[in-house]
Formats: C-alpha cells, sequence, structure tokens
C-alpha cells in the first residue's frame, strides 16, 4: 500500500510548502484538483515539483472531457520530465455540476464519457510521439513536425488512473486499458453508494481476470483517517490493503468558506506532519 495527500485547497505556493512538508513526513504522493476554473493544478504541481525530489505528484482528478487533450499531454510530459518522472494522472468524467454549464461546456454523460475515450487515446497517442494520426466523432489529430515536444520519461508511459464504476462493465472496460482504477459504486439509477472493502475485492478479482495488460494495476481509495492516533489509523485502512487496494488517498473535501482568510491550509499541514497511516 502507498500513501497519498490531497491538498484540496490552496494556492501554489502552499501547494509547494505543503508537497515539501509531505515528502519529509513520509507520503508517498502528493495530489490537487483541477477545477473548471480556479487555482491551476498543473501551475501547483510544477512548483510542488520545484522543491521535492521523491514524493509522487498529480491529479485527484482531471476532468479530461472539457480540457483539450493536446494541452493535458503537454502538460503531463513536460512536468514529468521536470519532476524527473513523478506524475500520476487521474482522470473521469467530472462533476458536471461544478460549473460546467456556466462556461459552456457539456453536461450530458454520453458525451462526456465519449469525450473521456476519444481524449485518452489522444493524449495516450501524443505521448508515443510523430507521426500520430486519430480520428475520432469529436477530434481528429493529423502528424504534425511543428516542434513536438519530448516524451514523458516514464516508460511505456505516465500512470494514468480513470474512475470506474462497478458493476458497470463498459466503464470497467475503459478503467482496465489503463494503469489504475479510481472505483466507485454505482446503483441501478446511476446513484452512487458507498465503496467498501467487499467491493474492492471484488473489482480486484475482476481486474486480474479481464485486464488483458499484464502490466501492475492500481486500485486507489480515499478517506480520512485520525492522525493523532496512528494505530487506529493504521487499522482503518488495513481492511482495505487486505481487499486489494494499492493506494490509499488521504482526503478532505471541506472547502473554506472565505478563500482568502483559508485555516484550511494549517489543517491540512497539520494532518501532513503527522504522517500517513501505515
Amino acid at each position: 500500500m502507498k500513501y497519498g495527500f490531497v491538498f484540496s485547497y490552496g494556492e501554489a505556493r502552499e501547494a509547494a510548502e505543503l508537497a515539501h512538508e509531505a515528502e519529509e513526513a513520509g507520503w508517498d504522493g502528493f495530489f490537487v484538483w483541477e477545477p473548471i476554473w480556479g487555482i491551476d493544478a498543473w501551475v501547483q504541481l510544477t512548483a510542488a515539483a520545484m522543491v521535492t525530489s521523491k514524493i509522487r505528484l498529480g491529479t485527484m482528478l482531471t476532468p479530461l472531457p472539457i480540457r483539450k487533450p493536446w494541452k493535458v499531454a503537454s502538460e503531463t510530459a513536460t512536468l514529468d520530465r521536470l519532476s524527473g518522472g513523478r506524475v500520476i494522472l487521474s482522470v473521469g468524467l467530472g462533476a458536471a455540476d461544478t460549473g460546467f454549464a456556466s462556461f459552456g461546456e457539456p453536461t450530458d454523460r454520453k458525451t462526456r464519457a465519449e469525450l473521456l475515450d476519444e481524449s485518452l487515446e489522444v493524449m495516450t497517442g501524443l505521448w508515443q510521439g510523430q507521426p500520430f494520426r486519430y480520428s475520432g466523432r469529436h477530434y481528429q489529430v493529423e502528424p504534425t513536425e511543428f516542434y513536438p515536444p519530448p516524451p514523458p520519461l516514464q516508460k511505456p508511459r505516465i500512470p494514468v488512473w480513470v474512475v470506474g464504476a462497478w458493476p458497470r462493465e463498459k466503464s470497467l472496460e475503459r478503467a482496465l486499458k489503463y494503469d489504475g482504477i479510481l472505483p466507485v459504486v454505482m446503483g441501478a439509477g446511476h446513484e452512487i453508494l458507498t465503496l467498501t472493502p467487499e467491493h474492492v475485492h471484488e473489482i480486484a478479482a475482476y481486474a486480474a481476470a479481464h485486464r488483458e495488460n499484464s502490466g501492475h494495476f492500481d486500485i486507489v481509495v480515499e478517506g480520512n483517517t485520525p492522525g493523532d492516533d496512528p494505530g487506529a489509523a493504521a487499522e482503518k485502512v488495513l481492511p482495505w490493503v487486505d481487499a486489494g487496494a494499492t493506494w490509499w488517498i488521504e482526503a478532505n473535501w471541506n472547502m473554506p468558506k472565505d478563500p482568502i482568510a483559508n485555516p484550511m491550509v494549517e489543517t491540512l499541514r497539520k494532518r501532513i506532519r503527522q504522517g500517513p497511516p501505515r
């Protein structure tokens, strides 16, 4: 099991400070979320990369259907080289109720699923280098020799974690093509249910039986643990370890009501310093 921490709210300078503290405290990953409009995730991660040397850096998560895949391919490849090969990219449909309609972005679930599939293919194709050609319903790409960037350092690619809805076969099939799953449990009416270790055990068995690629595959879960009680924290994580999860992401999504006077940063700093729930 590896342990990541989500920097759920703060500015780029604070992200850099807390990423450095997370590395010193023994966390394995430092993640930020990517809003449709807000504090830029890739600027935060770049700042973090400049003051760290070992900790993995990534998004939790990138709403890929509302991003241009060539832009994300550029950002991730650039940061991967800058950081010495430490990037993880988490992607999903994104939460449409976080302002998509305000900026004219698609909110229809089917359309976003199509865009997610095509964006993943374009992005990973561009990472492989030129010449690259793609023809889809939403995106068309022709080979270009206009200063293509160097590829990511990580091989065969930057690890991509994809949201996968259990037990929806189409959603799971998408996630299993890549390098990890951010599992959610979906009811018959598209309602999100509580994820349990039993679900993770079932997902791990499903991935072992259906994944064509035999390489490493991450199962990523998130939650909160009591940093002031290491024994209780480790006990809370243990059932997920036994079920087959490979990453625990410590995530506190209580956003500040006043973004300027932001006490949330000190709350996050305190939990980071307490260390991961090993």
